[in-house]
């Protein structure tokens, strides 16, 4: 240690050169970086729920969806100015990029009976010439037809529908950005041909183009932010203008070889990994403080600065590379997660923390030695604030040790009352358009949480079969029974309107014909009556042996959308068993993956929780240290998924991965007290002095360390994407009762643990 601590001080250019040539070389590859709005990435090719719907999507047609909300100001859309508009909108629609479908209240292929002959056209043709009479015959179809009404025109007519369907490309980024900027170019025509309509975008691909606005957002806006606001905090707490320099540098150096390094593996990034190199800052200056609040207190203390920086080193190393070790453990658990983005977001992390820990060890050092670094005398004649802190917790500690466990048990008490739910229209805030947009449809118009069906009838041409007809009618009404849902499309409503229209549009006959043969006959003739690009491949397969029923549901978070797809199953099972299939589409992928992903990070948390307990217990070698150790690192998790309970209620998909995340970080602090505890100890000093001598070390780069981190951590904060916004903010907060542990509850415990070696 002495040879190397000397060959780098004296070597401290050429390793400043060489870190730097190595650092520009690695970050280069930044370039390759990619930024991806597909949501999909949130799912693991072996997600079933994921396997379903694109089973679902082969069979029948894509879920990719853009739908348009019009909206008028005199209350109703039946008018001829408003139906025009709808209808100038839909012939617009079809040139969008990629589409292959558009439906609209006024393109609904309406069938009635004219003579013997079954007439099929759209709803509304040349509105501007409707009399008041079409009006009325417009409304009275449209609001009576189950096909549209509570889909493409509000059930009390004030809103009409438009709704575009996607073909997207494997490579979708710049099919979704070119999609997205037709409509919108659309709608601004739309909205200045009509300016008395309002018009409202939102689907599954206006949802991919908000990712990609989210991750490019937080890239942006939140990276610059924590950097200054670590600057800042660093320069107060350190008081030297020249180390908070070092570890600017520091910072600059370890996320340009991250990102460079992700570049060159051809990495590509979502919202729910965005914040690596945010991640990657606050902890990079958790290590580089330890290193320099040391080298600080060697220089007060008569040091010259060289050697002080050899005291830090020797001192720091071995504490900085098992907190290194153990926060590269917990991060690396994020493999466990059953949602690719986190792997991505641990493995980048910990390379970032390797890289933090190799260059802490060399370039910060040589940095250390070049720049004219002095101490600061300007606190010397004040007793220090940590060591009064160590006299009141000494004093007190019995009484601290019980306010801290009252305290945490009322907190933790809150953690039952988390629902594991999410509810992906509410990924992003207000600021979004595309939020705003998705509220006022789901409030004015229709749900955007879809449960998808495929009603297997038996066999080939099964589908006009009476009995299946009959079983799937039942189906659908259980359904459209429920308080949930909003809407339900199903076939038989197809097949009651065609006999209906074969029997004289008698509405006695609005029912499911019994003859299978006429049933075929009439969907053919129906079949060959629709224009083109309007057929009723979306609503049944090829061979006519299944169809797709379509449930719409309101606004409800996952936990409810599971529980009422557990309770179609279970009506199923005991009334029309051989119907029975689960539940698709992407409302349903989303509302399985966080329960599967808190599941799978369970086992992630619990496996680096016991190869981190293993470690601190050899590197102590005391089982009993080992044991006392892990107490501050549980609690503080634990009390800060308690105080969301009570604050939030639910645990989403970025909380499902908090412990893993937070566990290896906060480990840190204790590492570092126990380190100069077990070394007071092994000088001879009582378990309270001991205790008094940690806080005096320690305890100023430790409330350091936490301030940075949790301010860092707190910039996630301020994104308009939930998983950024709830992972930084429980991060910041578990980081928080850390040091609280750390300083109050982890010295009463060794001083109560150690009373056999104190006597």
């Amino acid at each position: 240690m002495e040879r190397y601590i000397e060959l780098v001080l004296s070597r401290r250019w050429l390793v400043a050169v060489l870190a730097t040539l190595i650092m520009l070389a690695i970050a280069s590859g930044a370039r390759f970086v990619t930024v991806s709005n597909d949501y999909r990435t949130l799912f693991s090719e072996e997600d079933p729920k994921l396997a379903a719907l694109d089973a679902l999507e082969n069979t029948y047609s894509t879920s990719e969806l853009a739908l348009i909300a019009v909206t008028p100001q005199d209350g109703t859309v039946f008018t001829r100015e408003t139906l025009g508009a709808i209808e100038a909108l839909t012939d617009a629609a079809w040139q969008t990029p990629y589409s292959n479908r558009v439906d609209s209240l006024t393109n609904y292929s309406h069938s009635e009976a004219s003579e013997d002959d079954l007439v099929v056209a759209p709803l509304v043709k040349n509105a501007s010439s409707l009399s008041d009479a079409g009006l009325e015959r417009v409304e009275k179809i449209a609001l009576g037809a189950p096909a549209i009404a509570g889909r493409l025109v509000s059930h009390d007519g004030r809103v009409g529908g438009v709704a575009i369907k996607f073909i997207l490309p494997e490579n979708m980024d710049q099919a979704v950005a070119e999609i997205t900027d037709y409509l919108q170019d659309m709608l601004q025509q739309a909205r200045a041909s009509h300016p008395q309509l309002s018009y409202h975008l939102t689907g599954s691909v206006v949802m991919h183009r908000a990712f990609s606005d989210a991750t490019k957002n937080d890239l942006r806006t939140l990276t610059p932010f924590v950097f200054l606001v670590i600057v800042a905090v660093t320069i107060v707490l350190l008081r030297s203008i020249l180390g908070t320099l070092s570890i600017v540098a520091m910072i600059l150096f370890v996320v340009n070889t991250t990102m460079g390094f992700a570049g060159w593996l051809n990495t590509t990034f979502s919202p729910t990994n965005a914040g690596v190199p945010i991640i990657i800052m606050t902890i990079t200056v958790a290590h580089c403080v330890h290193i320099v609040t040391t080298v600080q207190q060697g220089m007060r203390r008569g040091l010259e600065r060289n050697a002080a920086i050899a005291e830090s080193i020797r001192i720091n190393f071995s504490p900085v590379f098992l907190t290194s070790l153990t926060t590269m453990i917990g991060f690396l658990s994020l493999n466990a997660s059953d949602s690719p983005p986190f792997h991505i977001l641990g493995n980048f992390v910990a390379f970032g923390v390797f890289c933090a820990f190799i260059y802490s060890m060399t370039l910060l050092p040589a940095l250390l030695s070049i720049l004219p670094l002095r101490a600061s005398t300007a606190r010397t004649r004040k007793r220090d604030p940590f060591a009064l802190l160590a006299d009141f917790v000494i004093a007190r500690r019995t009484l601290l040790l019980w306010c801290f466990v009252l305290v945490a048990a009322l907190l933790v008490a809150g953690i039952p009352r988390n629902e594991l739910t999410d509810n992906w229209t509410r990924y992003f805030d207000d600021r979004y358009e595309f939020r705003r947009d998705t509220d006022y449809v789901m409030q004015n118009l229709t749900g955007l949480d879809l449960l998808e069906y495929s009603l297997d009838a038996g066999r080939e041409g099964g589908i006009t079969d009476p009995g299946y007809l009959q079983k799937v009618e039942t189906f659908a009404n259980w359904y459209r029974e429920q308080p949930e849902v909003f809407h339900v499309r199903a076939f038989p409503d197809i097949m009651k309107r065609l006999n209906k229209n074969m029997h004289g549009d008698d509405p006695g006959y609005y029912r499911l014909p019994e003859d299978p043969e006429l049933a075929a006959q009439y969907l053919l003739l129906y079949e060959l009556s629709l224009p083109v690009g309007l057929d009723l491949n979306d609503r049944m397969d090829v061979a006519k042996s299944a169809t797709r029923m379509t449930v719409v549901v309101r606004s409800i978070s996952t936990q409810e959308l599971r529980g009422l797809d557990q309770r179609a199953q279970a009506w199923l099972q005991t009334h029309q068993p051989d119907l029975a299939t689960e539940a698709s589409g992407i409302s349903v992928a989303f509302a399985h993956v966080t329960e599967r992903n808190i599941r799978s990070m369970l086992r992630g948390t619990v496996i680096a929780m016991a190869l981190i307990s293993l470690i601190l217990i050899l590197v102590f070698r005391s089982l009993y240290l080992g044991a006392v150790s892990l107490v501050p690192n549980f609690v503080p998790a634990a009390m800060s998924f308690g105080m969301w309970g009570h604050l939030v209620g639910h645990v989403g998909l970025a909380s499902s991965v908090v412990v893993a995340v937070a566990f290896g970080i906060i480990v840190d602090d204790t590492i570092h007290f126990l380190s100069k505890y077990v070394k007071s100890r092994q000088e001879g000093l009582h378990a309270t002095e001991a205790v008094r001598a940690a806080f005096q070390t320690v305890g100023r780069a430790l409330a350091t360390t936490t301030a940075v981190l949790s301010a860092g951590f707190l910039v996630f904060a301020l994104s308009g994407f939930e998983i950024s916004w709830a992972l930084g903010l429980l991060v910041a907060i578990t980081i928080t009762f850390a040091l609280a542990a750390d300083f109050l509850l982890l010295p009463t415990l060794l001083i109560a643990t150690d009373r056999r070696k104190n006597s």
